[in-house]
């Protein structure tokens, strides 16, 4: 199967003359009009010099519905999944939503994908069993049916033969199709047939050791390029360190049961997921940003920046969204 022209190259920090690129996760407010707050929170973000908004899947919104409504509110902002899980969700339906986003925001939509969790099991009834066999039949689908509007995968796990042309007009044949990959078959997996992944508590250690040289050696064998590696990193600019410190560990701390994460947060020396959160003043979470690019990042997404409030949220935006 042809993967075409390696898709989302045009989205590097490059070609948008900044040397580095910086995004943001978007949550959406507690009260209120749920979408009405994280249009204004990602109006926000555009203000202070953020390129890219960032939606995660969660059991309530529909997160590409949602980087939907944000792209086409706001024409300055890129948006992106991080990341809808494969698992109880069919290829043509995702491609179909993903596709219909990319025709309304003009091009500026990426799909990010996750192998999901036990906890996708329990909430769907849907056994969590063979993820990375699941995600090449998923990847290889769901390209056939982006590139050429259709497909005819008769695999293992998956049927994916729409029996009418899925073509969205104006969606155009190249989505960036992105996973939350960090293990190593998962890794390998995505160098080969995604464009990109969205690693997440992978500090930069990991990164450059770990992650960068596998995913980017299954693209050369595949005869690829190397792939956007986009690390998610939980950054906040405060005064009240311990205070930054405690509510990460609280928010943060279910990532430390998930073996995935379990297994990036002791490669990087660390004993649990809050040690990975940049917290302190501007001038040390700029430091370790950087960091990441220095590891072989192409893009940085902040995340966790509402972790002291809206008002620590707009200082962190403010201080790094600059970043050169």
């Amino acid at each position: 199967m042809g993967l075409g022209r390696p898709i989302g190259m045009a989205m590097r920090g490059d070609d948008v003359g900044r040397d580095m690129t910086l995004g943001v996760a978007l949550s959406t407010p507690g009260d209120g009009n749920a979408v009405d707050g994280v249009v204004a929170l990602a109006r926000e973000a555009v203000s202070a010099g953020l390129i890219s908004a960032w939606l995660g899947q969660r059991f309530d919104y529909d997160a590409i519905t949602l980087a939907g409504i944000i792209g086409r509110e706001i024409p300055e902002l890129r948006v992106g999944t991080s990341a809808v899980p494969i698992f109880a969700r069919h290829p043509s339906l995702v491609i179909g939503q993903a596709q219909t986003v990319q025709a309304a925001t003009h091009g500026r939509f990426q799909l990010g994908l996750a192998l999901g969790s036990s906890l996708t099991e329990r909430a769907f009834g849907v056994p969590f069993s063979r993820p990375v066999a699941l995600l090449r039949e998923f990847l290889t689908s769901a390209r056939a049916l982006v590139t050429t509007g259709t497909a005819d995968h008769h695999g293992e796990l998956l049927t994916v033969a729409p029996p009418f042309p899925a073509v969205v007009p104006g969606a155009g044949t190249d989505l960036p199709i992105l996973v939350a990959a960090m293990g190593p078959k998962a890794l390998a997996v995505s160098g080969e047939l995604a464009d990109g992944i969205l690693p997440f508590l992978a500090g930069p250690a990991t990164l450059e050791r770990h992650i960068v040289p596998v995913v980017n050696a299954a693209a050369e064998a595949a005869g690829r390029p190397p792939v956007r590696i986009i690390a998610f990193v939980a950054a906040v600019v405060t005064g009240d360190v311990e205070a930054g410190r405690e509510s990460a560990r609280a928010a943060m701390g279910l990532y430390n049961t998930i073996p995935s994460y379990r297994r990036v947060i002791e490669l990087e020396g660390a004993r649990e997921a809050a040690d990975l959160a940049l917290v302190g003043s501007a001038a040390h979470v700029r430091a370790g940003v950087k960091r990441y690019f220095d590891a072989g990042a192409t893009e940085v997404v902040l995340t966790q920046t509402d972790l002291l409030g809206i008002g620590v949220q707009r200082d962190t935006w403010n201080a790094l969204g600059d970043l050169r």
